[in-house]
C-alpha cells in the first residue's frame, strides 16, 4: 500500500467538491441576474444539495462497503464529471436543481469513502486525527479558492450574461483529476461483511436516540446554528452585490471573508478551549453574533459600491458583516463534540446520522427562508432575522448545558 497516494487521493477529491458545495451562493447570485428568476426560486438550491446528501447518506452508508470504497468514489466522481460538461450547454436553471442535486449524493458517497478510507493508511487515533482534520482543513482551502475560481468568470460589464458558465468546463478538469488520482490509488477492498438488513438497524437506533431529551436540545442547536450559517454564507453574495450595489465578481470575492473567518474562528477557538470552558465560550460568541448584526447592518444602507473594481476598495461595511463567521465558527463542531462525548461509542454512528439529517434541514431552512424575506422586503430585513435563531440558540445552549452536566460531558482539550 502507498499511504501518500492514497492521501493525494482523498485530498484531491475533498478539494473539488468544497468548491463545487459552497458554489451555491455564488449561482444563486447569477442565476437571478443571468436567468431572470425570483430570490424564492433561487433558494431551492440549497435544498437539493442538502436534502440530497442527508437522504444519500443514511440510505448508501452501510451499501457502500459492499461495493467497494473505491468504486464508490470513482462513481460519485464520474457523476460530477458528467454534470459538469453538460450545465454550459444546457444553460437553464432547471440544470443546476439536477446539478446540485448530485453533487449532494456524490458527496455523501465521498464523504462517507473518505472517512472509511482513512482508517486503511493510519495505525494510531493520533494519526487518524491529523489526516482527517489535514483533509478538512484542504476542504476549507477548496472553499476560500472556490469564490475566487467563480469570480475568474464572470463579466464584470454584464450582469446577464451566461459565460461565467464555462468554469464549469475548468471544474470538470480538476474533478477528471480527482478521478485518476483515485483509479491509481491503492485503496484496499473493505474486509467481507455479512448482509444484515443493517439499513434498517440504523434507522431504529436513529429513531431510538432521538427520543432522549438531551438530544432532542442538541438537535434543536445544530438546526438553528446551521440555519443561520447557511442563510448568512448563501446569500452573501447577493447581499453585497443587490444592497451594497457592489460589482458581482467582487461580491463573490469578498464573500470568501466568511469562508476564510470561519476557517481561522475555529482554528482560535481550538486554542481557547484549553483555558475556557465550552458554554462560555459558546455564550460569547453568541452575544458577539449578535452585536455584530445589530452595528454593522445599519452601516450598510444608502451604500453605492458601483463604481468599485477591487476587494481593496470596499466600504468597511462590506469588510464587518462576512467576520460574523469567526465568531460563529466554534458552535457547530463544539456542539458535536460535546454531545458526542455524552454517548457511548457505539452510539456515535446513529448520532452521526442524525446530525447530517437535522443540519441539512437547517441548512434548507435558512437559505429559504432568508431568500424570502430578502425578495419580499430586502437584504438588511433577511440579515437581521438571523437575531431570532440566536436568541433561541442561547436558550437551547443553556438547556443543553444543563443537561450535560448531569452526565459529566465534557470536550476534549481543544476539540474544535
Amino acid at each position: 500500500m502507498n499511504p501518500i497516494r492514497i492521501t493525494i487521493a482523498l485530498a484531491c477529491s475533498y478539494f473539488v467538491f468544497a468548491i463545487l458545495l459552497n458554489s451555491v451562493g455564488t449561482v444563486i447570485l447569477q442565476a437571478i441576474n443571468s436567468f431572470d428568476i425570483s430570490k424564492t426560486q433561487a433558494s431551492v438550491l440549497e435544498g437539493y444539495k442538502d436534502l440530497t446528501i442527508a437522504i444519500v447518506s443514511f440510505v448508501v452508508a452501510s451499501f457502500i462497503p459492499r461495493v467497494g470504497y473505491k468504486l464508490a468514489m470513482l462513481v460519485a466522481l464520474g457523476a460530477v464529471t458528467l454534470m459538469c460538461l453538460i450545465v454550459p450547454s444546457i444553460a437553464q436553471f432547471y440544470v443546476f436543481k439536477l446539478l446540485f442535486a448530485v453533487i449532494g449524493c456524490s458527496f455523501a458517497i465521498m464523504k462517507i469513502s473518505v472517512y472509511s478510507v482513512i482508517g486503511q493508511v493510519t495505525d494510531s487515533a493520533n494519526k487518524h486525527s491529523a489526516l482527517l482534520n489535514t483533509i478538512e482543513g484542504i476542504f476549507m482551502l477548496g472553499v476560500l479558492l472556490g469564490y475566487w475560481v467563480f469570480s475568474g468568470f464572470i463579466d464584470p460589464t454584464n450582469a446577464q450574461s451566461t459565460s461565467w458558465l464555462n468554469v464549469y468546463y475548468l471544474l470538470a478538469v480538476l474533478v477528471g483529476v480527482a478521478f485518476v488520482s483515485v483509479l491509481l490509488a491503492p485503496i484496499k477492498a473493505p474486509q467481507a461483511i455479512t448482509l444484515q438488513s443493517s439499513q434498517w438497524r440504523a434507522f431504529i437506533d436513529m429513531l431510538r436516540l432521538a427520543y432522549k431529551p438531551l438530544v432532542i436540545i442538541f438537535i434543536i442547536s445544530a438546526f438553528l446554528y446551521v440555519l443561520i450559517e447557511q442563510g448568512v454564507g448563501t446569500w452573501l453574495p447577493t447581499f453585497n452585490n443587490q444592497v451594497l450595489k457592489l460589482p458581482v465578481d467582487v461580491s463573490i470575492q469578498l464573500a470568501s471573508l466568511f469562508a476564510a473567518a470561519l476557517a481561522f474562528g475555529r482554528l482560535v477557538a481550538g486554542q481557547l478551549l484549553r483555558v475556557v470552558g465550552w458554554y462560555s465560550l459558546l455564550l460569547t460568541c453568541l452575544m458577539a453574533m449578535a452585536a455584530l448584526v445589530l452595528l454593522i447592518l445599519p452601516l450598510t444602507h444608502d451604500v453605492d459600491g458601483s463604481q468599485i473594481t477591487s476587494v481593496f476598495e470596499v466600504p468597511f461595511a462590506a469588510y464587518m458583516l462576512p467576520l460574523i463567521g469567526f465568531f460563529m465558527a466554534p458552535l457547530y463542531p463544539l456542539l458535536n463534540s460535546v454531545m458526542l462525548s455524552s454517548l457511548a461509542k457505539y452510539q456515535h454512528a446513529p448520532m452521526t446520522g442524525l446530525i447530517v439529517v437535522f443540519s441539512a434541514l437547517g441548512g434548507t431552512t435558512g437559505s429559504v427562508i432568508t431568500g424570502f424575506i430578502f425578495d419580499k422586503f430586502s437584504g438588511q430585513h433577511a440579515f437581521y432575522l438571523t437575531l431570532i435563531p440566536i436568541c433561541l440558540l442561547l436558550i437551547s445552549v443553556t438547556l443543553f448545558k444543563k443537561m450535560t452536566v448531569n452526565l459529566g460531558a465534557t470536550p476534549e482539550k481543544g476539540t474544535i
